[in-house]
């Protein structure tokens, strides 16, 4: 293969111009794979052999196959780094009768949408991030720039697709840090991912539609998905995340499928690559949408970040969440949509007529923070925090609790699960004792949907909140809460 006139052809599209030479040849070799011109089986040259041929350094080369090979793309072996077998890339063909995607709007699309309580403020409770490490200095100076430079009508209400600036902020960042393919005009405002997922629910299907969502899940989606009387069919978790089968598709065909692929909550599992491209290929086949909720995933502790579901295919049937709940403080109430290019009119017309929005000053602050560099710059400390916080907080629980429990999940996010290896264990009141002991600790078993599998025992620890000299102390109680229940 001349893998000159490939990278070539590649790197002067004017959409990849602006991209460093490492991301050019891992996207380039990416979408050869994806394509089939690189088949499955095939050998990539030797690193420092390609690196002549292309005029490259070979660390650049050494990065595209790193991060290939992280993603599932590639399996380096002693024959070299050769292109692995990934999932059929053709849908099953649709049922007789089925045309294809239309985007027309749900009958519950002006429905009122609900929301979750607030986290509690207390040690391990999930989803809570270091609030005391957050810029708030700067972020007061932002604000007063942003309400100086509001002109008057900028006091009525705001586009109800959000401020463009802050949308074409969000759109640049997640091409270069998710590899989402999308526009600016894809993005819509949302106040939060409760906010978010009523709209997918209300917007996208029908009152007894079905929607998958994984077990153990997010209960947030399934109380969103339940107040738009949608049908929640709960899909088996295990360490590759959700696990659908052929049985799934034909007795439960979804109209909807929530996953949380990056960092599955609360197991912390991660969707593997084939089964990304397995779930896509249904959901074209089935006229189904994916709801991919991407809540955490700019924290990835071990290992390179992963591209999102979004942008592994152009025109993927997938609905992209994101908030800035984790990365910059819950209070602040934003989060964002990313729609097929398909659903961009239809929706943003039924927006116009039920959703007005406000908030301009706070979005203009927001669109600054990120354009300055500065939201990056946060991503980077909170980052080497969490990951200190993580390796304590693992620490403490192999060494107390590692012959009962085990830890799941800690590679990415600000939470981890701890499952506990007796099966029949109640953890459920033992998350009570802990409570009343000014410990959170979610029960895993009451995160379960449905009654089809067993559910997972153990707990919901997030750690982001947590100073590292607390760590012992506080998984000291947790296991005397655990060594008591199994006396």
């Amino acid at each position: 293969m001349d893998y000159q006139l490939l990278f070539s052809r590649f790197a002067a599209l004017p959409a990849h111009a602006p991209w460093s030479r490492q991301r050019q040849l891992h996207e380039c070799l990416r979408s050869a794979i994806r394509n089939g011109t690189l088949s499955a089986g095939a050998r990539l040259p030797a690193t420092r052999t390609l690196a002549q041929e292309l005029g490259v350094s070979r660390n650049t080369v050494l990065y595209a196959y790193d991060q290939l090979s992280t993603e599932g793309f590639v399996q380096p072996g002693q024959r070299g780094t050769v292109v692995a077998g990934l999932a059929a890339r053709v849908a099953p063909p649709a049922a007789p009768g089925h045309s294809p995607l239309r985007a027309s709007l749900s009958r519950r699309a002006q429905s009122v949408p609900t929301r979750d309580a607030p986290e509690t403020p207390a040690a391990f409770a999930p989803g809570v991030p270091a609030l005391k490490e957050f810029p708030v200095t700067l972020w007061r100076r932002l604000l007063d720039r942003a309400w100086r430079s509001l002109r008057t009508e900028q006091l009525n209400y705001a586009p109800h697709h959000g401020e463009p600036a802050l949308r074409e902020a969000i759109a640049n960042h997640l091409r270069v840090a998710r590899g989402a393919r999308l526009e600016a005009s894809q993005v819509f405002i949302t106040d939060g991912t409760q906010g978010s997922l009523a709209l997918c629910a209300q917007a996208f299907a029908d009152a007894g539609d079905k929607v998958w969502i994984e077990s153990p899940g997010y209960q947030g989606a399934l109380a969103a998905f339940k107040a738009a009387q949608l049908k929640p069919v709960g899909m088996v978790v295990d360490d590759e995340g959700m696990a659908p089968t052929a049985a799934d598709w034909q007795r439960h065909p979804p109209k909807l499928i929530y996953v949380t692929p990056s960092h599955q909550y609360p197991t912390g599992s991660v969707l593997s690559l084939p089964r990304r491209l397995d779930l896509i290929a249904h959901a074209r086949a089935a006229q189904a949408l994916i709801i991919e909720d991407d809540y955490d995933s700019e924290f990835r502790h071990d290992g390179p970040p992963l591209s999102c579901m979004q942008g592994l295919e152009a025109d993927a049937p997938v609905l992209y969440l994101g908030t800035f709940s984790k990365t910059m403080f819950p209070a602040l109430r934003l989060g964002f949509v990313v729609v097929p290019a398909v659903w961009v009119a239809p929706l943003s017309a039924m927006l116009s007529r039920t959703a007005p929005r406000g908030r301009a000053a706070d979005q203009l602050a927001l669109a600054e923070f990120m354009q300055s560099g500065q939201f990056s710059l946060h991503l980077r400390r909170m980052r080497r925090l969490y990951r200190q916080r993580r390796d304590a907080l693992v620490a403490a629980l192999e060494q107390q609790l590692g012959d009962v429990a085990a830890v799941h999940g800690g590679s990415a996010g600000i939470h981890l699960a701890l499952r506990l290896r007796d099966p029949h264990a109640d953890d459920a009141a033992m998350s009570q004792q802990l409570r009343a002991l000014g410990i959170v600790a979610p029960a895993l078993s009451t995160q379960a949907v449905g009654q089809r599998v067993q559910p997972w025992r153990g707990f919901l620890l997030g750690y982001a909140q947590v100073q590292v000299e607390q760590m012992p102390a506080l998984v000291a109680t947790l296991a005397g809460v655990v060594k008591r229940a199994r006396a």
